[in-house]
């Protein structure tokens, strides 16, 4: 039985079986084509409802499973963009180098981005639902803009075309709408300036829950190696959560659990609910259900028990599959663990 106090869930992405695409990589190749393609992500995506529940999860997404990347995925309908032609550029402060497509032309979407894995998430499932998109600074980091010119008006363009997604995902009956902006730990100033206003851009009309994720990064050596040269404390947060707490979206999901981010920042979203990162996705290790609820007891020092949320610290995608099932299980007999001490 779900908890009546902290109701559980995945930042967002899950592994894909390997009969989707290659497995353990952050840009997995899809194994199959054209409408056997589709047919494949509709059934992953079944899938992962499923693994959740089995796991005990209360908020239940799609997994991500017809996305081969968290921010691509939504760029695949969105016109003015040229995948044709990439180029290497440094993305997240020059942390990694990747190959980007170019914005050469307006931005438009051809049409809704994820209606059919919205609608099979929420016609397979009585529980709540959450779905994620990219943020809009986030998505500006990771293109090569030959068009808009300036980083500020290219976030406001694309968050008109997230509001479009975001109210017809609304209209698919899901609950919980999250944008991911990992860049928000790395553009500190931007963020809590443009970035908020942005993800205000990005929500308008909306009446569902919204949520804004940010952490520092998917459990790949490019993430490990740059936590490494963060220092004993990692203070990113202090800066953007007073933006945070003073703008209109309804939650915050941070990183938590063996991370350095220090506790007391927490205290810093007051009036917001707080997904709290309590399951580790940079090593394969299986937290307990007891390291959950010592977690979660941690964070209720700075954070009210009605407004906290067990979390993953960021999306399970490169990792094994039977492992990331390991986690969520922890995760929620955790939370479950957690209620009795409360």
């Amino acid at each position: 039985m779900s908890p009546t106090l902290f109701p559980t869930s995945v930042a967002g992405s899950l592994p894909k079986p390997a009969w989707l695409a290659e497995t353990q990589k952050l840009w997995p190749a899809w194994q199959a084509s054209g409408p056997a393609l589709a047919a494949a992500k509709r059934d992953a995506t079944l899938l992962s409802i499923k693994e959740q529940e089995d796991a005990g999860l209360d908020i239940i997404t799609d997994g991500e499973q017809s996305r081969q990347h968290f921010v691509h995925g939504f760029l695949e309908q969105v016109e003015g963009i040229d995948f044709t032609r990439k180029v290497k550029m440094g993305i997240r402060n020059n942390r990694y180098d990747a190959m980007v497509p170019v914005v050469a032309g307006k931005l438009r979407l051809t049409g809704r981005v994820h209606a059919t894995e919205a609608r099979l998430l929420r016609a397979h499932t009585t529980r709540r639902t959450k779905f994620t998109l990219p943020g809009p600074m986030t998505i500006v980091d990771t293109l090569a803009d030959e068009y808009y010119g300036d980083r500020k008006t290219l976030a406001f363009a694309f968050a008109d075309l997230l509001n479009q997604e975001a109210r017809g995902l609304q209209q698919d009956g899901i609950d919980i709408i999250q944008f991911d902006e990992p860049a928000f730990n790395v553009y500190m100033e931007d963020a809590a300036t443009w970035g908020v206003e942005a993800l205000h851009q990005a929500i308008d009309g909306l009446t569902c829950t919204t949520a804004v994720h940010i952490c520092y990064g998917y459990g790949i050596e490019a993430n490990i190696t740059w936590k490494q040269s963060l220092g004993e404390q990692w203070r990113q947060y202090e800066q953007i959560f007073p933006a945070l707490a003073a703008s209109r979206i309804n939650q915050v999901s941070l990183e938590c659990v063996n991370s350095h981010v220090p506790p007391n920042l927490m205290a810093l979203l007051e009036g917001k609910d707080v997904m709290v990162g309590v399951i580790d996705v940079a090593n394969n290790r299986i937290e307990t259900k007891e390291e959950v609820a010592a977690t979660i007891a941690a964070a209720l020092q700075f954070v009210p028990k009605e407004r906290l949320f067990p979390c993953t610290n960021c999306g399970l995608a490169p990792m094994p599959r039977e492992i990331a099932q390991a986690k969520l299980q922890a995760l929620a007999a955790g939370a479950r663990l957690a209620c009795t001490a409360v």
